[in-house]
């Protein structure tokens, strides 16, 4: 990717990388930040997302100074929080997990918080939080059976993906679908543009001429 500075991306999330490829953005690589994501004691769901989010970044930070060929690089992370109330829901592993999650989303409005950081070359970091209310629908028992027969839930933010089967489950979304789905994509180009990154650049089709 010749012309542009560098971009790297702190997750291994298909989701996040497929919504980066739908701006037009492709990483030069991967760094995904393993860090402790359990959130502290009395911690609200806006300052959670935030704090990961913010350790993503720094843990990517400090991977990307290592190597050569990509310091100085753009850096995004992000990390996404669900929440009823002040209730934060786990990234589900276990099925029961995901069945306890479904069942409180179930018929009531929820709010999921998404935290995306940019790191500059000069290694500033700049940081937004989205916040997205949701609706379920009420889920009969065999809605919540089959969706953990799919195992879609696992490792999702409050047991589901909204861009897979849970989408059906979807009455309606006030805020960034992209967010729900883990990367707000308005904020994170905007985020980058910013800072200076020709965020168009992969637009271009070179089969296509420039218009006179």
């Amino acid at each position: 990717m010749m012309g542009r500075p560098k971009l790297v991306l702190a997750s291994g999330s298909p989701r996040r990388l497929t919504l980066l490829n739908q701006a037009g953005l492709e990483p030069d690589a991967l760094r995904p930040a393993e860090i402790d994501e359990t959130p502290k004691r009395g911690e609200l769901p806006r300052a959670c997302a935030n704090r990961l989010a913010h350790a993503k970044a720094e843990v990517a930070l400090a991977a990307v100074r290592l190597e050569d060929d990509l310091r100085g690089a753009f850096i995004v992370a992000a990390d996404t929080v669900v929440a009823v109330g002040r209730r934060i829901l786990p990234k589900a592993e276990l099925l029961d997990e995901a069945a306890q999650c479904l069942r409180l989303l179930s018929g009531r409005n929820h709010r999921v918080y998404t935290s995306v950081c940019v790191v500059t070359p000069k290694e500033a970091i700049r940081q937004r939080l989205i916040e997205t209310r949701v609706r379920f629908k009420r889920l009969a028992p065999e809605d919540i059976e089959a969706y953990l027969a799919s195992g879609e839930w696992r490792g999702k933010a409050g047991g589901y993906a909204v861009q897979g089967l849970a989408g059906s489950f979807v009455v309606k979304i006030v805020g960034s679908y992209t967010s729900v789905v883990g990367l707000p994509l308005y904020e994170t180009v905007t985020l980058l543009a910013g800072e200076g990154f020709p965020v168009r650049h992969g637009w271009l089709n070179p089969t296509n001429p420039m218009p006179a």
